[in-house]
């Protein structure tokens, strides 16, 4: 099962909506969506490895303004929207501990959650409603979703053939990784606050 799903990403990778899927996810993910980009990502580069960079921009971009939404939760529907998106990762009765401090620190963990697996759209949401200041909110999203889907991209363009093999036979195991890292960044959201 788990290989005709990756013989499917990769053909969905080469299809003329890939880039629009990619897109659409980077900006969802960034506000609800619990799925990262990087599983789309990974299959477009290696389908079309020359592309690499217009891929990142994408994502990159796309993930900024799903972050702005994400912001936009937290600042105007706290209430009916943000606080059930905190209550789903298990933080909302820590809310009022963190936000004193995160108006301070929030731009260095918006920056954390955009370039690892820590679920990024917990801390857009907190950003708004904190009232994080929006100009570093903006600036620390670009730099750390760029690196992250930059680096993503270019690793892939660069390596290309052998990690497109290695995944492969892998497969069984990266996916296992890449579920242990998921999971593991929604119980650090439950712990860390």
């Amino acid at each position: 099962m788990l290989r005709r799903l990756y013989d499917w990403t990769m053909s969905l990778a080469r299809t003329r909506h890939a880039e629009k899927a990619l897109g659409g996810v980077s900006f969802i993910e960034s506000s609800f969506f619990p799925i990262p980009p990087d599983t789309i990502l990974i299959p477009m580069v290696l389908a079309e490895r020359r592309r690499w960079f217009r891929y990142a921009v994408i994502c990159t971009v796309a993930s900024v303004l799903g972050a702005l939404l994400g912001y936009v939760i937290g600042a105007w529907l706290f209430e009916a929207v943000g606080q059930p998106i905190l209550a789903f990762y298990g933080k909302e009765d820590s809310f009022e501990q963190v936000a004193a401090w995160y108006n301070e620190w929030g731009g260095w963990g918006v920056l954390f959650a955009a370039v690892t697996p820590f679920p990024y759209k917990v801390l857009t949401i907190f950003s708004g409603a904190t009232g994080l200041d929006l100009v570093t909110f903006i600036a620390v999203s670009v730099i750390g979703r760029g690196l992250r889907f930059f680096f993503v991209a270019w690793l892939l363009y660069r390596i290309g053939e052998p990690i497109r093999l290695f995944i492969e036979k892998h497969l069984g195991l990266l996916f296992t990784a890449f579920m242990v890292l998921l999971i593991g960044g929604f119980v650090a959201v439950r712990y860390m606050f």
